[in-house]
């Protein structure tokens, strides 16, 4: 009964992960694709910092959002993949939650070759993915998640328990 409950609470946390994952994307769809592009759906990434059963959640989510992507198939999986790269990252590397923060922009950076295969200049498109991924993710998402690192209380209710 009590493993059932976990899985239960896991496909929730996945499904809910994933859904505010895509509407915070689609949101601002015009800054979330392209060569300037700052997903603060992003931000999210360190949810898997806080508890690595968040990665699948966001992993479907950016396959999700990257559907409507005007970049097409190619999107759905390079972008994704570059996601995947950075959960690794976060799940298996990192120490500290601003380090986790530096996997999201340099698994991310990546992207700039789909664009370039785009017609986009490539090293100009790495560095502007990263540097919107270091926006939402280094700078809001750490501050945002520094702070709720701070609150025990909330820190409990986050953790996904199995």
């Amino acid at each position: 009964m009590e493993k059932n409950r976990a899985n239960i609470k896991f496909l929730v946390s996945t499904a809910l992960i994933a859904a505010v994952y895509v509407v915070m994307t689609l949101a601002i769809a015009p800054l979330s694709f392209g060569m300037v592009q700052v997903r603060f759906s992003e931000m999210l990434m360190l949810m898997a910092f806080i508890d690595k059963k968040y990665a699948p959640g966001l992993a479907l989510g950016c396959f999700i959002a990257n559907c409507f992507s005007p970049y097409g198939l190619m999107d759905v999986a390079f972008g994704t993949i570059c996601t995947v790269a950075a959960l690794w990252g976060i799940t298996h590397h990192s120490k500290t939650l601003f380090g986790a923060s530096l996997w999201a922009v340099f698994c991310n950076a990546f992207v700039g070759i789909e664009l370039y295969l785009f017609g986009s200049p490539l090293l100009l498109s790495m560095a502007m993915v990263a540097l919107g991924e270091f926006l939402s993710v280094s700078c809001a998402g750490y501050a945002l998640f520094r702070q709720v690192m701070k609150n025990s209380m909330l820190m409990e209710k986050l953790r996904i328990i199995s």
